[in-house]
This record gives C-alpha cells, sequence and structure tokens, in this order.
C-alpha cells in the first residue's frame, strides 16, 4: 500500500504480524479515488489482540469494492476458511505477486500458475514494491473494476489517521526492527502529548510491556539501547513530519495489556 499511495503509513518490516490495524491510503486523481484498506496479515488468534487485529480483516471482507490479495513467491501458507472465502468471493480479487525481483523468471511463472490455479476468477500482476515495479498495472486494474460513487473523502485527504497515529507507529516500527524474539510483539506504543509549533514538535512517548523483563531488555545497559531506538524514531518522524522533533520515550509495565479489553480500547483497537 505504501508504495501505491507514495507514502509510509504501514510500517516495513521483516517480521510477520508487522501491521496490527486497518489503515486507509486515500489516492486521488482528477476524476478518480481510490482508498487501499491496509489489514494485518491473517492468522490464527492467540489472544485479544490477535482476535481485534482479525476483526479488521473481517471488516475488509464486508465491505470492501475489491480484495487486493499480497503474497510472495514461495509463501503458499494461507488459511483454508480465508482460501475460500476469495475462491467464492463476489467482487473482483487481484493478486499482487510481490518481491519477484528476488526471484527468476521460472519461478515467477510457477508461482503465477499456482495463484492462477488457486483463485481462477483472479486477476494475478506480478509487481516489485520495493523497484515500483508493475505497480501500474495494479492501480489500472483496480480503476477498471472499482464501482462508480460520490468520493468518500476530500481530494486532500492522504488517510484517515491521525498524526499521534503514525507517530506510535513509527516508534513501533523501530521497536520491531531493533529487538528480537517476543519483545516487539509485547510492547505498545502510546503518544501522551503531542505538541505542535512552527519549528518544533514536542512529543512524550510511553512503550508499554507485559512484564519487568521486557523493560529492562528494551531499556538495554545504562539505557543504552532504548537511546537508540528513540533516536532513530525521531529522525524517522522528522522525515514524516517535515520539521524538527524533541521526543521523550519512557517504558511502563502493563501486565496482559494484549489480553485486557479495556486496554486494548484504550491503544484503539476495535474489540
Amino acid at each position: 500500500m505504501n508504495a501505491l499511495v507514495g507514502e509510509s503509513l504501514s510500517v516495513i518490516t521483516s517480521k510477520a504480524q508487522t501491521t496490527r490495524h486497518r489503515i486507509l491510503g486515500i489516492v486521488n486523481g482528477e476524476n478518480f479515488q481510490i482508498i487501499y484498506s491496509d489489514t494485518p496479515g491473517m492468522i490464527k488468534p492467540a489472544y485479544s489482540l490477535q482476535k481485534s487485529m482479525m476483526n479488521y480483516v473481517q471488516g475488509a471482507f464486508n465491505d470492501a469494492d475489491i480484495f487486493l490479495f499480497v503474497t510472495q513467491p514461495g509463501e503458499r501458507d494461507i488459511d483454508t476458511e480465508i482460501l475460500s472465502r476469495l475462491q467464492g468471493s463476489i467482487v473482483p480479487v487481484v493478486v499482487a505477486l510481490n518481491k519477484i525481483d528476488l526471484s527468476d523468471q521460472p519461478g515467477i511463472v510457477q508461482e503465477m500458475e499456482y495463484w492462477q490455479e488457486q483463485l481462477p476468477k483472479s486477476k494475478v500482476i506480478p509487481v516489485s514494491a520495493l523497484h515500483k515495479f508493475n505497480l501500474t498495472a495494479v492501480s489500472d486494474y483496480l480503476l477498471e473494476y472499482l464501482p462508480e460513487s460520490p468520493p468518500f473523502y476530500s481530494k486532500d485527504e492522504l488517510t484517515d489517521k491521525p498524526l499521534r497515529f503514525f507517530t506510535s507507529e513509527i516508534i513501533r516500527g523501530e521497536i520491531l526492527k531493533f529487538y528480537k524474539k517476543e519483545i516487539p510483539y509485547s510492547c505498545e506504543v502510546a503518544i501522551t502529548e503531542y505538541k505542535e509549533d512552527k519549528a518544533l514538535d514536542r512529543i512524550t512517548a510511553v512503550i508499554f510491556v507485559t512484564r519487568e523483563s521486557q523493560k529492562m531488555i528494551l531499556l538495554g545497559k545504562e539505557g543504552q539501547a532504548i537511546k537508540k531506538v528513540a533516536t532513530r524514531a525521531r529522525k524517522e518522524i522528522e522525515a514524516f513530519v517535515d520539521k524538527k522533533v524533541f521526543l521523550e520515550v519512557t517504558i511502563k509495565v502493563l501486565k496482559d495489556w494484549r489480553d485486557n479489553e479495556q486496554y486494548l480500547k484504550r491503544f484503539g483497537y476495535d474489540v
């Protein structure tokens, strides 16, 4: 979606389950408006947070005019229920076979044939989001099959999420990149204060973890680890808002927040 919209709206890392919310990316042309809805990856939920994530996927199934199913060579482990729903879809399905730059021509052809066999009514398009290859073919196909209607958003809107959301997502993205194993999945970032000024934005963020041991890992020796993460996040936020930023980050333990509906609602999840 980032490549199609032209802005970094969704967190990108090599780790699974990076996206937690449903994020809209709005593309406006002279006579069209495409609203991309980026959902979390499809998984079998193990706790309340993941159930909330799958609620966003369900919402997309309920209101999408086209399904854009993104996969990559060698990635064939799709839930049978999801596959069945795509096979029986009454709206068009597009399979975007991403990361083709990491495969050879015979491998790409084989993957395209596989997905065409799995979803015979779909349109399979090989792309490379990283190198912006064949993205026009995707958007052209979407424009051809999207229904006509009045625009849902004004021409100057890019997304439905506020600036605080993207700030917290940038910080969480740096946590995903910097730490290993279960640490990133135990973290949630909340922006407790955001003061905008012409020359400098002042941001206060809290990183919540589930255990004291996770807090110590986040901090690192003499707090050096979290300082590096905060510095990297600050630079990303500055690039996003196009101005200088002062970022203050603290860490707190909030036991079992991933299974607590009250906490999940507080963090903006649909439970």
